[in-house]
């Protein structure tokens, strides 16, 4: 099998295996079913290079497109994390100019990313808020808020991030209001605008952190809180085991995600 590079990044321990492919030659020929292979065995933790998903840095109708695949290789609408990680490697190549907003094409339309220093911040659009629903894992069910991010979220408070168990299968859901799957947020508050979360994320399991899931998670806490925004800006502190991120929900009704994003290490691979 020939070789190509790749690249390794993460956001807050989100971790992504980046493949270059600016004019889509290299992974853009394969088909579906040959491309989801290619994702799991590069995503494989002990016989691929590992990853919660792989991010194709690819360029559509003259703009950067992440073509985002969770690590089962299927298709995912967003990555939060994965859209600030792809905008530092493109400004790390000097493929974007940091000094302006990159836009960068997703399934789920075109979202603006700004870097600053160590700092990248991600417009994730408009939250939709859908009502309620219920999660469970074994000994525990909960209420949640089902928001949506472009992708999926249903959002549980709990007493203790340990209730959720070990998260290695995914939580029980209502395949109804969640025909594709779901990411689930198990959440704590630690004090005023400050929140923890714990996430098992559809298609990757649990992961250290999930960029969507922490702007679902603020979005759910804001509106408990009686805090949604209307002459100011709401932030709020969100912990996941993989560090600290910080989203703010502004009164014209977009969330901005903001956390530091790294690339740790380029390679050529054969998988």
């Amino acid at each position: 099998m020939a070789e190509y590079d790749f690249l390794k990044g993460h956001g807050t321990e989100n971790d992504f295996v980046l493949l270059p492919d600016h004019d889509g030659s290299v992974h853009g020929g394969l088909s579906e079913a040959a491309m989801a292979d290619r994702v799991r065995a590069l995503c494989d933790r002990r016989a691929g290079i590992g990853g919660d998903g792989v991010l194709r840095v690819v360029q559509e109708d003259g703009r950067w497109f992440m073509d985002y695949r969770n690590a089962d290789g299927s298709l995912s609408e967003m990555c939060g994390n994965g859209i600030r990680v792809f905008a530092r490697h493109l400004v790390d190549e000097g493929l974007a100019d940091p000094a302006e907003p990159i836009p960068v094409g997703t399934r789920d339309g075109v979202k603006l990313v700004t870097v600053s220093g160590e700092q990248v911040t991600a417009d994730m659009g408009r939250p939709r808020l859908l009502g309620e629903t219920k999660v469970s894992v074994p000994g525990h069910a909960w209420v949640a808020r089902h928001v949506d991010m472009g992708n999926p979220h249903a959002v549980a408070f709990v007493d203790a991030l340990s209730d959720a168990g070990p998260l290695t299968d995914a939580p029980e859901h209502d395949p109804a209001t969640y025909p594709a799957g779901v990411n689930v947020e198990f959440v704590v508050r630690r004090g005023e605008r400050h929140v923890a979360m714990r996430v098992h994320e559809r298609g990757s399991g649990e992961t250290r952190s999930c960029g969507t899931g922490a702007c679902a998670v603020m979005v759910a806490a804001a509106v408990a809180d009686g805090a949604r925004p209307a002459d100011q800006p709401v932030s709020y502190r969100v912990d996941v085991p993989g560090g600290t991120l910080t989203v703010t929900w502004t009164p014209d009704d977009r969330v901005l995600l903001t956390g530091p994003a790294v690339v740790v290490a380029r390679g050529r691979t054969a998988l």
